[in-house]
Parts: structure tokens; sequence; C-alpha cells
């Protein structure tokens, strides 16, 4: 029986089952080899030779399918159909060899299926080949390009930017792009802008909504009405003139369904439709592929195989009628450069399997699913035929002109399936318009925009009576006609929207950077490095993201750019084509590399971080309209704001004349973080201390802190404002209850330890030694009672199976005679033993805990010291 070798075990359990018992199917349980994460995995001076090791979770899958061998003598490789699976497949018959495993007379052999079903395995079976080596190394040339730009670039980064945690290849020009968004962002300008719309009544008593798009007989672009004089003057101008249809305009128009999916679009619309994630899509993915519900989901490919057309042409005919079905089966083509590596699209393996008529348990593979059979379905489908239809209503005298447009679906189409989803809204011109004709007199609405007019406004009694007019009412977004017919609406222009894992992914596509089976893992790898959070489905770049990609944008400019990085991605897949040889790939981009590395090894890091601040002065500290220097410190006047960075890896603008001045800000434009907008005041003195009680702003907000920095004093006692409180409302009570923290809330009735209450990091808690237990609001630090604080933390304890609550001891021997300190007799895990400090004893065995004595406990202590010391010694000396 041959051994065919699959990655994961659900797949083998699938396989397994349409091969039958005359195979051994075993799961590599991915990839069995990988380079050691140390220094010389890769020998630059030894033609890029690579040190591959067996990972330590991998052995005992690798001796599984060794043992297999020795009873069956032949070997299947059956590994995805992509590069990464023919790495698999070429590392587990290395590493087989390496073990001897393989005989000379052992037939090995690569098959590859796109899907999971019983035809497409059977026929890969009839059909084998060997490994394909410029797949392979491709894979090699991308492993050894990743480990070279970590390897080499990461330990510049650790020592010349504190906190900075790693660089990749790929990794980092995906940072420079969400960096780059923001910073957009931050330096937008919104410009004012009106629109003047007016809701119609036909003759019929149907009414319609159009906008005003020809004032003064000319054309409106625009920026043309800039505020609410101009936007006013429009309004009159178009409810003091009647209004007749001027033209009346149909035609029709189509659309088409978008291509099946392959890995981008899926991670795409799967974001857009799901908030799903880019490894929670592919998660998604990879077990409806095991499972044979779906093809392979890696892939470049549009294109849909012939037998899979024709089972989708019968499944809309048989589900929708004939008439769904268009004459000749649609053709998409791929868009992969590579033909090589362009697999089938992502479709469901049997077209005749409806989201209904398959059981999936998860939640996010039935939604997956349903997506991906809906877009299959849709893509063979017949167009949607649509009649779009625009109306342009005039004055008389040509001054005015407005225009309403709207569609009618005369046939939905594919619509009646699917439709794609968009990453931003559009104007929405879907609306159905009234019957209308040309020349027909139309007439304002009376009151039809009077919520609008409100909602401008922010709040309906907002709307107030101009006194400058009296045919126009205004508020402070919009301008109304008297008769509530005609509005005028402020608008301001929007910065880009920040980037979302679909449109990131869908950019990197666009740029060529990455590959469909990397997006994923790289977009999760920027948010696990804490460079990028994701808020509300949002990417947004944090300190140490914009200080990673400020530093490699000024010192590894070319390495992070975004033409080179995809110039790149074309020599690899020119490798896996045949048509270049990847240790020139290597060296080419290692000359190079090593050169840029070097010219950093004299920096220092106050160089460094002066010419971030070069970099992002305009961004950080932007020109003030009195010409005054921006850098100048608001607080003291004399010193000069520049970035700082914390030990924490953020960054933060501080001032020069540290620690005179304590003046901080947020890591943003000025205005834009926690900046010192508290006024820093003194609130009164202690009676306790008569030390002065001074409300500051730092860094993380809001503080109180109890005295001066002094030689003597240099960090004063200090309490953060809890979330809720309002620094305005601050006073020398409050402060000193803040000041007065951890509060003694009684002794515990067990062991007589005090019991506290507090404010931690995580928010009010009540502790008895090592546990605490939270407090559901911040209030109440000052008013838990002993007993609902016992209660709580006894709770806690239980939860926690009882660890770390106290133990009290056997036997109290009282001070220990010549360093002082407890010694107690304890009971623990593996026996009584002698406490002393952090020295634990064990009690010799047959000895009666209630027998030890002071003397026995000290000698016993003193031989665990000598013991412990000795251990430490010997230790050192092997190193």
């Amino acid at each position: 029986m041959p051994v065919v070798v699959v990655e994961s075990p659900a797949k083998a359990k699938t396989i397994n089952k349409y091969l039958g018992d005359d195979y051994t199917v075993l799961a590599s349980y991915g990839h069995v080899r990988d380079l050691p994460p140390k220094d010389g995995s890769v020998d630059t001076d030894a033609g890029f030779e690579m040190l591959w090791e067996v990972g330590s979770d991998s052995k005992k899958h690798v001796k599984a399918i060794a043992d297999a061998l020795k009873e069956d003598n032949a070997l299947i490789l059956a590994t995805d159909p992509d590069r990464e699976g023919e790495a698999i497949s070429w590392h587990l018959e290395e590493a087989l060899r390496k073990r001897k495993a393989i005989k000379k007379d052992t037939p090995v052999s690569r098959v590859v299926f796109n899907a999971i079903t019983k035809a497409a395995v059977t026929d890969a079976m009839k059909n084998p080949r060997q490994v394909d080596m410029e797949l392979v190394e491709a894979y090699l040339a991308r492993r050894a390009l990743d480990y070279l730009v970590g390897f080499n670039l990461s330990p510049v980064l650790w020592r010349k930017l504190p906190g900075a945690k790693s660089a990749g290849r790929v990794q980092s020009v995906c940072l420079r792009l969400i960096v780059e968004r923001e910073m957009e962002i931050e330096a937008f300008k919104h410009r004012e802008y009106w629109s003047v719309r007016a809701v119609l009544d036909t003759p019929r008593g149907q009414s319609f909504e159009a906008r005003l798009t020809v004032l003064g007989g000319k054309k409106l672009d625009k920026y043309d009405l800039d505020n609410a004089a101009a936007a006013s003057m429009a309004v009159k101008a178009v409810s003091s003139r009647a209004l007749k249809v001027q033209s009346v305009e149909a035609k029709p128009a189509n659309r088409n369904p978008a291509a099946p999916f392959m890995t981008s679009t899926l991670q795409q619309e799967a974001s857009r439709k799901f908030g799903m994630g880019a490894r929670q899509t592919m998660s998604a993915a990879q077990r409806l592929y095991e499972a044979g519900h779906i093809t392979y989901m890696r892939t470049d490919g549009i294109d849909m195989a012939p037998e899979a057309v024709a089972a989708a042409r019968d499944a809309i005919k048989d589900r929708y009628g004939a008439d769904y079905v268009p004459k000749s089966a649609r053709v998409y083509k791929n868009k992969a450069k590579n033909a090589q590596e362009a697999h089938e699209c992502i479709r469901p393996t049997d077209m005749a399997k409806a989201p209904d008529d398959i059981r999936l348990s998860e939640d996010d593979q039935k939604k997956l699913y349903d997506l991906i059979w809906k877009r299959t379905i849709a893509s063979q489908m017949e167009g949607a035929r649509l009649e779009r239809t625009t109306v342009d209503v005039a004055s008389a005298d040509g001054e005015v002109v407005l225009r309403a447009t709207g569609q009618v679906v005369l046939f939905d189409g594919f619509l009646k399936v699917y439709e794609e989803g968009r990453d931003d809204v559009e104007a929405d011109d879907d609306k159905r318009l009234p019957q209308i004709s040309e020349g027909d007199d139309v007439t304002p609405r009376a009151a039809a925009l009077e919520a609008d007019f409100a909602k401008a406004a922010g709040e309906a009694d907002a709307v107030i009576q101009d006194e400058t007019a009296s045919d126009l009412r205004q508020n402070g977004g919009g301008v109304l006609s008297a008769d509530g017919a005609v509005l005028g609406q402020q608008h301001f222009t929007q910065p880009p929207p920040r980037y979302t894992e679909a449109t990131l992914v869908k950019r990197m596509e666009e740029l060529g950077i990455g590959r469909p089976s990397t997006y994923a893992s790289i977009v999760t790898t920027i948010q696990d490095r804490g460079y990028v959070v994701k808020d509300k489905n949002r990417l947004i770049p944090e300190d140490k993201g914009r200080l990673v990609t400020a530093f490699l944008s000024n010192y590894f400019r070319r390495y992070v750019g975004y033409d080179f990085t995809a110039d790149l991605e074309n020599q690899l897949d020119e490798v896996s084509a045949g048509e270049r040889n990847y240790k020139d790939v290597l060296e080419r981009f290692w000359r190079d590399f090593k050169a840029a590395i070097d010219e950093t090894a004299e920096l220092r890091i106050t160089d460094v971080l002066e010419k971030i601040n070069e970099v992002l002065e305009p961004h950080l500290f932007p020109a003030k309209e009195d010409g005054s220097d921006p850098r100048l410190c608001p607080n003291c006047g004399e010193g000069r704001l520049s970035m700082r960075t914390a030990r924490s890896g953020g960054a933060f603008i501080g001032c020069s004349n540290y620690p005179e001045c304590r003046y901080t800000r947020a890591f943003a434009p000025p205005g834009d973080g926690d900046e010192n907008q508290t006024e820093e005041r003194m609130l009164g003195v202690d009676p306790d201390t008569s030390l002065p009680v001074h409300l500051k702003t730092g860094r993380f907000g809001p503080y109180v802190q109890l005295g001066e920095v002094t030689e003597e004093e240099k960090k004063p006692k200090r309490a953060s404002l809890p979330k809720g409180w309002d620094a305005m409302e601050m006073n020398i009570d409050k402060a000193l209850m803040l000041l007065n923290l951890p509060r003694e809330v009684g002794k515990h009735p067990e062991d007589g330890e005090p019991v506290e209450a507090g404010i931690g990091r995580y928010g009010p808690f009540v502790k008895h030694g090592r546990i605490y237990a939270n407090l559901p609001d911040v209030e109440e630090v000052w008013t838990v009672g002993r007993n609902r604080a016992v209660e709580l933390i006894a709770a806690k304890a239980a939860k926690r199976g009882g660890r770390g609550a106290a133990v009290p001891p056997l036997h109290e021997l009282g001070e220990h005679p010549e360093h002082g300190g407890p010694v107690n007799v304890m009971e623990g895990r593996y026996g009584p033993y002698v406490k002393w400090d952090k020295v634990n004893a064990t009690i010799p065995k047959g000895t009666d805990p209630a027998d030890v004595t002071m003397e026995m406990a000290v000698k016993l202590i003193a031989e665990r010291q000598a013991k412990g010391s000795k251990k430490r010694t010997t230790r050192k000396k092997a190193s």
C-alpha cells in the first residue's frame, strides 16, 4: 500500500475515505522543516546554503511517515497545489532521505488536486509527476529573502530604535501604506461647500428630489457655493422661480456580474459583508476545502473548469429558469502573471449544492460558503438590464436648472442572486423616478425638507427664523426656503478613509506586493507586533508603527519602496516559471542590502531620533498662523519640543528642559492627542505633610501629585484620575482621596492580614495577599466593607482553584535568630517544609513537623542556602 502524505489530519481523513484501504494516508501537519531562528541559517558566503531543521513538533510526524514506509515501499506526496505545498513535499522528501527512510528502490511521486472530491483525487492519482523544482526554488528564494531581511534588519531596529520589535520584507511595506494613509488624514484640510436640493411635485401628485446643477446660467462646480451666503442666494433663486421639466432622457444600461473569487477578492468581500479579517476568512475557507466543499482557496486564478461552468449553468436553469442562463458561457481571464501558479478560481465543488443543502456547524463556514456559492453562480448568469433616467428641471429664463437621476431594473439577471459589496458609500442614484413628461410644470412640495433642515442643525429646536430675510430660515448647517421645499446644506470634504483589511489587501494587490497566500499573515503580523490596531474594522498605526516606518523610510528607503518590492515579487515569479536563477536574485539583493545595513553601524540613537524629528516635523510640528516657532515649548517658553521614546516602545512629544519642565503631549500634531489641555493648578495643601497638591497632565492623562520634584524626592507620590472623573471638577478633597490609596478595609478573618482597596492598571480592586478581585465601580473603593471585600476575594480564589490564597503555617517558630524575619513550618505539595524569607527547606522524612525546633530549622535553612549557592556556581562554570 503506498503511503500518501497530505498537510492536515482533516484532509487526510477525507482523502482516506475516497482512496479506501489500498492506501495509507498520513498528515505532515504543515511544514516539517524551517530555518532555525539564529544567525547563519542562510550562509551568504557559501552560495546561500540554507540550514534546515526539523521542528520539535514535526519529528513525531516524520517518524510516523518513516515507520509506515518500512512496510509500504512507495511514497505519494499530495500536499497543496501551490508554491508552499510544493515546498512541503520537497522538505518531506529531503527529511525522509536524510533519515534513510526512502530507499533506492522506493518510488516517490507528486500528485496535485484542486478540490478534495472523489473524482479529483482519483484522477490525480492516475497522473503523478515529480516535485517541481522551479516552484521549490521560488520558495527557497522567498524564504531566504525573508530571513535575510528579518535577521539583519530587526537587530538594527532594536539597537537604534528602542521598543521596535521587527521588520520584514513585505510586512514593513504594508505598514508603510497604513502609516502614510494616516498622515494623509492628519494633514487633510477640510474645505467647505454647499449643495442645494428641492422636493418637487409632478402634475400627478407624485414627488421626486432634484439637485441644483446650473445657477445664473452657469454650470455649478463642487466648490462654487462655498459659504452660507452663496447658498442662501441659490435657495432664493430656486424658490422664487416657476419650474418646468426641460428634458427627460432614458438610456438602457447593462450590468455584468463580477468574476468568481480568487484569494484576495474573497478576503475583501468577506471583510465588507461580514467584517471578517483576512486570517479568519482563510481559516474558514481552509476548513471548507478540507471537508471537500470548495476548491483550493489560495489562488490568483479566476478561470473555471469547463465541467464546473456547465454544472453552474445547469444549476442556474434548474433554480431560476432558462432566462437567467446566457447564450454562451462567460469566460474570465486570469490576472496572474505566472500561469504555472494560477489555479482555478475558488468555487463550490458541487454547484448543485446550495448553502441550504449542506450541513455546516460553524457560523463562519456557513457565511463563507453562502458567499462563494452565490458569487460563483452569479458569475455565470445573464447580466442585469437597467434603464437610467435623467430629468432636468429649469426656470423659463434658464438661470436655474435642477437635475434628478434614477434607474429602473428591467431584468434583474445575476442581481437575483448576488451583488458585489462596495468599500465606500457612493451617491444614491438608484432611486426610481415617478412618471414625468417633458414640459410638465413642477411645484415645490411644502415642508418636505424640514426634517433634513433640523438634522443639519444638529437638533430640532435649532431651527430659527432668519431676521435678515423673511423668505429664508437658516441654522449652522442649512438654509431653508420659507415653504420648506428647497434646502441648501453645508458639507465639508472628507479625508481618505483609513484602510480596512479588505481595502488594504486590495491596495497591496494593485501594487503587486505580496501574494494571496501571504496577505492574511502579513496583516495579522503587523497587528501582533503592536504596530497597528484595528478599531471598528479600520487599521490605525500605533506610535511604534510610525517610528519604524519613519526609520526605514529614511535609512532603508529602497527596501520599503512599493516598486522595489513589486519588482522583487516579479523576479520570484520568473524563478517559478524557470526564467531566472534564484541564487542570482539572492546575490543581487544581498549585495546592496548588506551595504545599507553596514552604513547604519555608526548611527547613534540621538542622531536617529533627531532625523525622525526632521522627517516627521511637518506632521508633528505644523507651521503656526502667527509665524512663531512651532517647536517652542508652550509651557516653559524656553525649551524645544522633540520626539522622545518611552521604555514601553511608544513615543511622545516632550520638552528639552526636562526635568525642570515636564510638558508632554501625544505623538501627534498639536490638538490631536492627550495634550496639556488641562490647566496645571494647585489644589491645596495636604494637612498631614504640609506639601502642596497639584493637578497636572502627562502622556497618559491628568493626575494629581503630592509635593514637587527635588533632588531628595525625585519621584513624588502621584495618582492618575480614574476613568469618568472630570479634571475640571477636581479639588483637594478628591485629590487626597486618590493619594491616600490603597485604603485598608480591615483584617482578613482567617489570617489577620490586611485587606486593601485601591485603583490599579485594570481598574478598582480589593486585595488580600496575592489575590486581586475587581470592583464594579470606582466609588466603591472608598465605601466597600470588610465582609463584601472578603466575599469578592474568596470568589476570585475559588475561580482560580484556590491558587494564591494565603496558607496558614503549621507551626510558627518565631524570628530568625541571626537575620530576623519569621520562620514557619508549612504544609507543601510534597510534604512539610521550613519557610524563611524566600528560602524553602524540606523537612527530612520521618520527622514530625511539630517536633521541628528553631535550631533545627536554622540548620535546614543554612544547608538549603549552601546547596542553592553551589548549584548556581556550577551552572556559571559550565557556561
